[in-house]
């Protein structure tokens, strides 16, 4: 099943400490960008792909698409003040209608398999999300006592992909800005004006690169996929 996708990234990535933006920053001798992307210029289901970038970035960007023969980007948009605001700016460059995936740049190492489930699902839902199970027990705390312990078997730590019927999103992105609503993602948005959102179970592989520990780490799941 086709689909679109809007990746993000316009973030400044100040965790990362690396001075510049941490998409440009090199992942076996290329930028993590360019990683995140050829998943989506691989995958033969991915008709289109937009790219959120920062004002002061884009030519970079557009650079470094023509550079890596990346050809299913049809348009670089600036990101706005908020990650909402540069999703939004993102999916009204996107032509057609359909699903139309919403993904971190920071996010490469995605797996195919798992955005061919969450289309499926978005398809048939409307609304869909990758996530994970959370490892960790998780207690919540209020000026540094501990006040309650979550119940971990009901906890999931949500990833990207998020996937939606591009209608649908459009319409919570429209609603959230009339009101000045602002979500802590897009499927939050979904849930705001009341529609379910399935949860697609994914894999611990699919890290967002944020701190220098993280590349560390993307080594290693390199290898690991090598072997």
């Amino acid at each position: 099943m086709d689909y679109s996708v809007v990746i993000v990234a316009a973030g400044q990535g100040k965790r990362m400490k690396a001075g510049k933006n941490k998409l440009l920053l090199p992942l076996r001798q290329e930028p993590v960008i360019i990683h995140t992307v050829r998943v989506f210029e691989r995958d033969p289901s991915c008709r289109q792909i937009v790219l959120v970038t920062n004002q002061e970035e884009i030519e970079l960007m557009k650079e470094l698409i023509k550079q890596h023969q990346i050809t299913k980007v049809i348009a670089f948009v600036i990101g706005g003040n908020e990650r909402q605001h540069s999703v939004k700016n993102g999916i009204e460059a996107i032509s057609g209608e359909g699903i139309v995936l919403i993904h971190d740049g920071a996010r490469p190492f995605i797996h195919p398999k798992t955005i061919h489930i969450l289309v499926k699902k978005a398809s048939e839902q409307g609304a869909a999300t990758v996530g994970v199970p959370v490892k960790d027990t998780i207690k919540r705390v209020t000026a540094g006592q501990v006040k309650h312990t979550l119940n971990r078997s009901e906890l999931w730590a949500v990833q990207t992909p998020q996937a939606f019927s591009l209608p649908l999103l459009k319409m919570a992105h429209d609603k959230a800005e009339d009101v000045q609503f602002l979500g802590t993602d897009d499927a939050s948005l979904i849930e705001w004006i009341g529609h379910d959102v399935v949860i697609v179970e994914g894999d611990y592989h699919n890290i967002k690169l944020t701190t220098p520990e993280d590349l560390v780490f993307a080594e290693a799941i390199m290898q690991e996929r090598e072997k």
